[in-house]
C-alpha cells in the first residue's frame, strides 16, 4: 500500500525523541511537512537537523512547554506562518506520572492534567476551525493502555490518558461530519527514551538491551515493540488510506493489555 502524505502539515508534539521523532521521520517519508515541539531546545534542533539531512521534506522545530496555554498559542501562530495551516496533529507529549493515590497532591495533578489533557484540548481547539472549514482533518492521541485498564499506583497518568480517551471519542464524533478524524493510540512496552530512563533509575546490572528484552519477555509476543512500529500505524490513520477509521482507541502494545 502506498501510504501519501503529500501537501500535508503534521504538528508532533513531544516530537524530539522516541515516538514522536519516529513518526516525524515515517510522516516526511510519505510527504508531509513537519513541525516538532518540545521543551529542550538543544535535544529539539538535534532532531530537526537529523530528520532535515535525511528527507526532502519541510522540517521546523518550535521550543514550546505544552503545559502553558500561553505557549501553545503563540506556537501554533508560528507554526500556520511559517509553515502553513495544519492539516494533522499528534498529540504525543507526556511521560509517566504514577504514585500511590493518598501521596499525589493537587499540584501533581494539576501538572499532568495540564501536560496530557489540557494540551491536547488546548492545541485540537486551535487546528479543528481550519480543519473543519477544509474538510480534512487528522487528530491522533498517543495514551497509554491504562487508559483503558488503570492498574493500582497508576494515578495520575491513567486518570489523565483516561480523560484523553474520553476527549478522543467527543472530537471523533464532532468531526467527523467535517472529514476530520480523532483517533487513539495506546502504547504498552515500546522502546524508547522513557524506557530508558526507567533502566537508568533501576539501578540495575543488566545493560539497557537486557532490560529492554528482559520487559518484552512477560508480553505474548515476547518483545519489546520498536518505534517504527507506532510510526507506522499512526502514518496509516493520518494518510488519505486512512479514511474510514475514528473514533478508535487502538491498543498498541504486543497484546498487553487486558482489555481488547
Amino acid at each position: 500500500m502506498q501510504v501519501t502524505m503529500t501537501g500535508r502539515i503534521a504538528l508532533i508534539t513531544g516530537g524530539s525523541q522516541g515516538l514522536g521523532y519516529a513518526m516525524a521521520q515515517r510522516f516526511l517519508e510519505s510527504g508531509a511537512d513537519v513541525a516538532l515541539l518540545a521543551r529542550r531546545e538543544d535535544v529539539l534542533m538535534e532532531a530537526r537537523d537529523a530528520l532535515r539531512a535525511t528527507s526532502n521534506g519541510r522540517v521546523e522545530g518550535y521550543v514550546c512547554d505544552v503545559s502553558d496555554a500561553a505557549q501553545i498559542a503563540d506556537t501554533h501562530d508560528r507554526v500556520v506562518a511559517e509553515l502553513g495551516a495544519v492539516d494533522i496533529l499528534v498529540n504525543n507529549a507526556g511521560h509517566a506520572s504514577m504514585g500511590a493515590f493518598e501521596e499525589i497532591t493537587d499540584a501533581m495533578w494539576q501538572a499532568d492534567l495540564d501536560l496530557k489533557l489540557f494540551a491536547a484540548i488546548r492545541l485540537s481547539r486551535l487546528v479543528l476551525p481550519g480543519m473543519k472549514a477544509r474538510r480534512w482533518g487528522r487528530i491522533l492521541n498517543l495514551l497509554n493502555t491504562a487508559a483503558k485498564a488503570p492498574p493500582a499506583g497508576s494515578a495520575p497518568t491513567s486518570v489523565s490518558r483516561a480523560a484523553g480517551l474520553a476527549l478522543t471519542k467527543v472530537l471523533a464524533n464532532e468531526g467527523a461530519p467535517h472529514n476530520v478524524l480523532v483517533n487513539a493510540l495506546l502504547i504498552g512496552l515500546i522502546k524508547s527514551d522513557q524506557v530508558r530512563r526507567w533502566w537508568q533509575a533501576s539501578g540495575t546490572d543488566r545493560s539497557l538491551e537486557e532490560h529492554m528484552a528482559a520487559m518484552g519477555e512477560r508480553l505474548a509476543i515476547g518483545r519489546m515493540g520498536e518505534a517504527e512500529e507506532c510510526a507506522n500505524l499512526a502514518c496509516f490513520l493520518a494518510s488519505e488510506q486512512g479514511s474510514y477509521v475514528t473514533g478508535c482507541a487502538i491498543n498498541m502494545d504486543g497484546g498487553m493489555s487486558p482489555v481488547p
